[in-house]
Order: C-alpha cells, then structure tokens, then sequence
C-alpha cells in the first residue's frame, strides 16, 4: 500500500475541528484588525516588495495546485500529497508578507494616479470601466479569501487521516476555489501596484 494511503496523522474529528474553526477565526480576525492599521517605520527598502513577493507566492501555489491535480490524476498520492503540503506551507508565509505589507505600507486605492491616498472625480474618470472591473475582481478575491481557511484545512485534514472519499468530497469545493484565490492575487497586484504611494 503506498506511503500516502497510511494515515500521517490520528483521527480526532472533535478536537480537528475546533482547532480549525478556532485557527481560521483568529487568522481572519488578525487580518481584518491588522490590515486597517499602519506602522510608520522606515525599514530602508520598498515596502512594497511584500506585494510583489505576495503576487510571486500566489503564482506558485497556483502552479502546485494544478501540478499536484495532475499528480493525483495520474495516480502519484505521495508526490501530490508532498505539493500540497508545500502549498500550505507557501500559505503561511504568503499570509505573514500580506500582513507584513498591509501593515508597512496601508491601504491604496485603484485609480489614485497622483498617489495621495484619495480619489478625486477627474481620476475616477481617468481609469473609467477599469475600476469597475477591478473592485468586482477584489471583492470576490476577498470573499473567497475570507471563507476558503477552514475548507483547505478540513480537505487537508480528511487526506492526512487517510478518509480519501471525503478529501476528495472536500477537494471538489476547495480546490477551484483556492486557485480562483491563487490566480486573481497576482492579477490584483498587476493591477494595483501602479497606485502605490
């Protein structure tokens, strides 16, 4: 029997899912109170590195989630299991460098052109359909971002204790929706980052 198909880890439903509900509950508290606040500090480099660096670590996890698709496809339950596991991993430092950034560099605002931190009529008017377009894209980045924790961690769970037939339940749900997450973060970043102060 391969590798993967051994549980990794102990089945305790009870325990997992409060510590998942807990986890995700203090990760989305966090960034939601440290994404409105703003530390004046100068470091000595662009702070904006860390939406770059955000931009490139979103990139890859969409890779990994589509590589680690096609390994499972094709039968490869230890190579799949060793991307996803990287894909968790790139996760958690995705999610320190978001609130590292938010918290460095505030908030910016599609279409401010003069870069000072407000929207005047003439630069709405200036980016047009544009704008519309890219607070449709954020708002359901957002959305998804907000709710999709606790699924990847129930999915991952479910692979980890060896309960294929509910990982791959899970998977079905998670999976599209961390790589709709996954992809429109960078394209987020292509869009925004000329507006940075």
């Amino acid at each position: 029997m391969p590798e993967l198909l051994q549980p990794a880890i102990k089945k305790n439903d009870k325990q997992a899912k409060l510590l998942i509900l807990v986890f995700s509950f203090v990760i989305f508290a966090a960034i939601s109170f440290l994404t409105q606040v703003k530390i004046n500090v100068n470091l000595g480099f662009n702070v904006h590195v860390f939406a770059f660096a955000n931009a490139i670590i979103n990139s890859i996890i969409a890779i990994l989630l589509v590589a680690a698709l096609i390994a499972v496809k094709n039968g490869f339950y230890l190579l799949h299991k060793r991307i996803m596991i990287t894909a968790l991993i790139l996760s958690v430092i995705f999610l320190i460098s978001y609130i590292a950034h938010h918290l460095l560099a505030g908030e910016a605002y599609f279409g401010d052109i003069n870069h000072d931190g407000k929207l005047s009529a003439d630069e709405i008017a200036a980016v047009g359909n544009t704008r519309i377009v890219y607070l449709i894209l954020l708002a359901m980045h957002i959305l998804l971002a907000a709710i999709i924790l606790p699924f990847i961690l129930f999915t991952a769970y479910r692979g980890l204790i060896s309960e294929f037939p509910k990982h791959i339940k899970l998977a079905r749900i998670t999976w599209p929706l961390w790589f709709f997450v996954a992809v429109s973060g960078p394209v987020i970043y292509w869009m925004i980052h000329p507006y940075y102060r």
